[in-house]
């Protein structure tokens, strides 16, 4: 059934960090319609009425339509543990991840925590996600299942992990192989979910599985790779002894096939010069995790040198050592971070990351990210006065950002009114 929305509805015609800010174009007295689970026309609110008529209309009033935000890189099976308090990464996986991640062998408390993260995440706006599993093929069936049963685009992957991890959360090269590969056949590409092959990063796999990884890789093209790179400088020199012939950290990447177009590097803080070529030359995503970089210690992420230089970045929670569900709080801590680097991120550029941005990061950005006729009807409708607060800032705005970054650095899941999902209302 068609409908037609109306609101202030925001669209990007570019990246914003190449073209500018009017790469961001809002329609204050907009429309949009939806069928189908696509959307079908976007324009003024009386063109849209006019050339549709009799089809319903949800009026949203100044409410501000967007597509919805896509999380590039999530732990969804440490929803329980997030805002753990006062570990780094080694000490984090240690105390925190990994005896939670053990309990994902029982199914029924994988699937308790997937239903409980993705309806977290949707009263948050967030309608994709690129989210790491366990080494239990439970825990990817569960995710997926909970999505599929929302009707949600998202990614997900068996986390794999041979060496350096406690029993029970240790697989082999083969076994990883295997589930990855027997997984893969089962969900890639049905209905709107997507495998991603998983190694959680190098310190937890020997080189035998890394390669057998990356011959999975090789052998399915069209799935994501997703891993974890320079994220703390006591982690890179960890990996240092681990691997001593490594020229640097990518380096045991790409000696393995796992380098190249739909790769993501989650974090990727301390990068050495021939790594950032590397990556650049051969396209692969960067995801910036702010919040859970200044949560757990990590550093700070070299946003605008890394966009100015062509690179792929999306933006994600990192949930949990991230710190919260929110891609507004994330977008609030990716300003704090450029800040603390002495640049000023413009609010088109920060709302660009979080949708537009993070799908194109995933190889997803003809399909979400973006509000045109084609795209998917995955949409989140924000209210920018949702709190006393962020009113009395708004109602002093000039323009429309500065009504909008209010609610970017204090917004929460207050301002969602609605979240939609293949043309479907969920929240």
């Amino acid at each position: 059934m068609a409908e037609i929305l109306t609101g202030q509805v925001l669209q990007f015609t570019a990246d914003p960090f190449l073209a500018g800010p009017d790469a961001a174009r809002v329609e204050t007295d907009g429309a949009l319609l939806i069928e189908g689970g696509l959307i079908r026309a976007v324009g003024p609110r009386a063109q849209i009425l006019a050339e549709h008529p009799g089809v319903p209309v949800t009026s949203y009033g100044n409410h501000l339509i967007s597509a919805g935000f896509v999380d590039s890189h999530v732990h969804y099976p440490q929803t329980a543990i997030i805002a753990s308090w006062g570990k780094r990464l080694i000490d984090w996986l240690n105390d925190y991840t990994f005896p939670e991640e053990t309990r994902f062998a029982d199914q029924a408390y994988a699937d308790e925590i997937a239903n409980r993260y993705l309806d977290l995440v949707l009263a948050r706006g967030t309608t994709t996600v690129c989210s790491y599993a366990t080494i239990h093929p439970e825990s990817v069936d569960a995710i997926f299942s909970a999505a599929r049963k929302r009707g949600m685009r998202i990614a997900a992957g068996k986390t794999c992990m041979d060496v350096n991890a406690p029993d029970g959360l240790r697989d082999t090269a083969q076994s990883a192989h295997d589930d990855s590969a027997k997984l893969l056949n089962k969900w890639h590409q049905l209905d709107r979910l997507s495998y991603v092959i998983t190694p959680r990063f190098a310190p937890t796999s020997t080189p035998e599985q890394l390669e057998a990884l990356g011959s999975l890789w090789a052998a399915n093209p069209s799935c994501l790779m997703q891993t974890h790179l320079s994220e703390q400088t006591d982690e890179i020199e960890w990996v240092k002894t681990l691997y001593p012939e490594a020229r640097d950290y990518l380096d045991i990447y790409e000696r393995f096939g796992l380098v190249g177009p739909g790769a993501l590097f989650g974090h990727s803080i301390w990068l050495e010069e021939r790594e950032k070529a590397k990556l650049l030359d051969m396209d692969c995503s960067l995801i910036h995790c702010p919040t859970s970089n200044t949560f757990i210690g990590s550093g700070l992420f070299d946003l605008s040198g890394l966009k100015a230089a062509g690179h792929r970045v999306g933006l994600a929670t990192d949930i949990g050592g991230g710190s919260n569900f929110s891609m507004l709080r994330t977008m609030a801590s990716a300003y704090e971070v450029a800040q603390l680097r002495r640049h000023s991120i413009h609010p088109a550029q920060l709302w660009w990351l979080a949708t537009q941005g993070s799908a194109r990061a995933m190889r997803m950005d003809d399909r979400i990210g973006n509000i045109a006729p084609g795209m998917e009807a995955d949409l989140v409708v924000i209210d920018l006065a949702s709190t006393p607060a962020i009113a009395q800032a708004t109602a002093r705005a000039e323009t429309i950002w500065q009504s909008v970054f209010p609610t970017q650095i204090m917004g929460d899941d207050r301002a969602v009114v609605a979240t939609y999902v293949n043309g479907a209302r969920l929240v």
